[in-house]
């Protein structure tokens, strides 16, 4: 570090993630702190935070109850073995999100990210067709375009393109659904798009093709969120429930994104009144101040594994840091944050504004459709000829100087600002994308 300084003098040790890396350490964009809805960078502006960082700070920047719980926990207990102890705080905060979840999601596995959750749930449904005796079902479903963290199992039933096309085979005997985006149809739709239902009705010819005695089971994101917000047509997850409950295959809803209150419910699970069988959460469960997640899993499943003598081990899976002491109380302190501030269902009541504030966009250049629900949304821009993602970054970028975070997948622009956003904050981040768009090549 240079003296004086918050910026290291040599960004070349760190291979960013997810990251153009040349263009960033040719022009840093480098944040140094954060309160509520702001970021202040290292030249002393403040940035208006229009995604919740990763789509995990739904309570927004450095909330006190957080950084209290976390320095207390630092000093009173900083780890605890995983294996064959406990503390009190994870079996608290597992009490506290099985009271918060669906009726009949009645178990917690710790993880330490949404990739590992989703492994742990791939792990889960494998084994817990075994234990019942259907060990023949090894088979996992996914969906085209569907994000899943960036682990094997997550990238092998995850359907974007680029997260998969370096790493060989991935793993064998996964099918995938079809997406349900359709711009001809559902274009400029507010909230769910009317068309595509029957896309549903895919799985029913997965599973004619390979027998459902093959398939353990099939994960989805509810509302698919890195790939752009695409949201899926009225009673589509139901039928997936239906077809699911049919064929003896499990339902896996991937939260990662829409849990904690991003659809102005506490999962999207209530929003859409169709329970899983495993529900993977993560980011926002400890507000993405320190990493954590969270797979819920129903009773039948749970009980399945719990048979044979006491002393033995009935899962072997887990990590050095599940239900991690400092993980623990920064989660419990967010459910506490979001109980107190009522942020689980903020959406519901700010979700009109933000959907007319988005859908004034409709007409500025370049715009060929826009996606809202909760409070999430999306812009999704025509690509330039021969040069697909550059006119969406180069409005991340503009919007970065112009002092308002976006983020972009693609063409598309996604935004999803921490719960408690107010209206002018709204205001300010449609403006200056108007003026953005306008004066994009």
């Amino acid at each position: 570090m240079s003296q004086g300084s918050s910026i290291p003098n040599d960004l070349g040790a760190f291979w960013m993630p997810f990251t153009a890396n040349r263009q960033f350490k040719k022009s840093p964009r480098m944040f140094v702190g954060a309160k509520d809805m702001h970021y202040t960078t290292a030249d002393g502006r403040e940035v208006l935070d229009g995604t919740a960082g990763l789509w995990c700070v739904n309570a927004g920047h450095c909330r006190p109850l957080i950084t209290e719980a976390i320095q207390r926990q630092a000093a009173e207990l900083d780890y605890a073995p995983a294996f064959q102890m406990g503390h009190p705080k994870a079996f608290e905060l597992a009490n506290r999100l099985v009271d918060l979840a669906p009726d009949g999601l009645d178990h917690v596995l710790y993880t330490n990210s949404g990739s590992e959750s989703v492994e742990t749930a791939l792990k889960v449904a494998l084994a817990y067709q075994k234990a019942i005796g259907q060990g023949s079902r090894t088979r996992l479903i996914g969906r085209e375009r569907g994000y899943h963290g960036v682990n094997f199992g997550g990238i092998s039933v995850g359907g974007i393109v680029a997260n998969r096309k370096m790493f060989g085979t991935l793993l064998t005997g996964v099918d995938h659904l079809s997406h349900t985006h359709n711009l001809a149809k559902n274009a400029f739709s507010r909230g769910e798009p009317q068309h595509g239902v029957e896309l549903a009705d895919e799985l029913e010819r997965i599973v004619a093709l390979h027998d459902a005695s093959t398939i353990a089971a099939v994960i989805v994101e509810p509302v698919a969120g890195s790939t752009g917000v695409l949201i899926p047509p009225p009673g589509y997850l139901k039928r997936l429930r239906e077809i699911c409950d049919k064929h003896g295959i499990l339902l896996i809803f991937d939260e990662v994104i829409t849990g904690y209150g991003r659809l102005g419910t506490p999962f999207a699970a209530d929003y859409f009144g169709v329970t899983p069988d495993i529900m993977i959460t993560a980011k926002g469960l400890t507000n993405g101040v320190i990493p954590m997640g969270a797979v819920f899993t129903s009773a039948k499943i749970h009980d399945a594994f719990m048979t044979g003598p006491e002393h033995l081990i009935e899962f072997f899976h887990g990590y050095t840091y599940s239900g991690n002491p400092i993980a623990s109380a920064a989660g419990l302190a967010t459910l506490e944050t979001y109980k107190q501030e009522g942020l689980l269902t903020r959406g519901q009541e700010l979700g009109p504004y933000w959907e007319e504030a988005l859908h004034s966009l409709k007409d500025a250049p370049h715009v060929i459709d826009i996606r809202n629900i909760g409070l999430v949304g999306a812009i999704e821009l025509e690509s330039i000829a021969g040069e697909p993602t550059k006119r969406a970054f180069s409005a991340f970028v503009k919007a970065f100087e112009m002092g308002v975070l976006i983020r972009t997948t693609g063409d598309i622009i996604a935004l999803s600002p921490p719960l408690i956003v107010e209206k002018a904050h709204i205001d300010r981040i449609v403006e200056t994308l108007a003026e953005i768009l306008r004066g994009l090549e």
